[in-house]
């Protein structure tokens, strides 16, 4: 009884469902270098996590005896390894780089646009470095 005596008097500021407007959506907003680094922040962490069960397969197959850990080697030496080794340490360089921006943020520092994107920029050419800096000391150290 309450219902329809609201609908009636407030039935003009009811939308019909298809008047209603569509949310924006992925298509109409173009990304910005903040939302890109807050999604890639989120996926590393993810990475991570994932990341760390390879290692722990790797950890118990050395434990499980011979066998076990030639078989996790060939998996984590084989070129779909690599990559998910070399994507993990990129992922690691920009999770604890950017986790170091917010700690900035936390405290009350590098708010300003400008700021924002220079440290974006920042974080994302230091997980470079860091990741080729590591890779490449493995190479030198395999001869390769």
């Amino acid at each position: 009884m309450v219902w329809a005596f609201l609908f009636i008097v407030f039935k003009d500021l009811i939308m019909d469902p298809a008047d209603r407007p569509l949310s924006p959506h992925l298509q109409i907003y173009k990304p910005q270098l903040t939302s890109v680094l807050s999604i890639m922040h989120r996926i590393s962490g993810v990475g991570l996590g994932l990341g760390t069960l390879l290692l722990a397969y790797w950890l118990i197959a050395i434990a499980s005896g011979p066998a076990q850990f030639e078989a996790a080697q060939g998996l984590i030496g084989s070129w779909v390894g690599m990559v998910l080794l070399v994507a993990w340490t990129f992922g690691l360089f920009y999770h604890l780089c950017n986790g170091v921006r917010h700690l900035f943020w936390d405290s009350g520092l590098g708010y300003e646009l400008a700021t924002v994107y220079r440290s974006g920029w920042l974080i994302v050419a230091a997980s470079v470095v860091g990741t080729v800096a590591v890779w490449g000391s493995v190479l030198i150290g395999r001869g390769v």
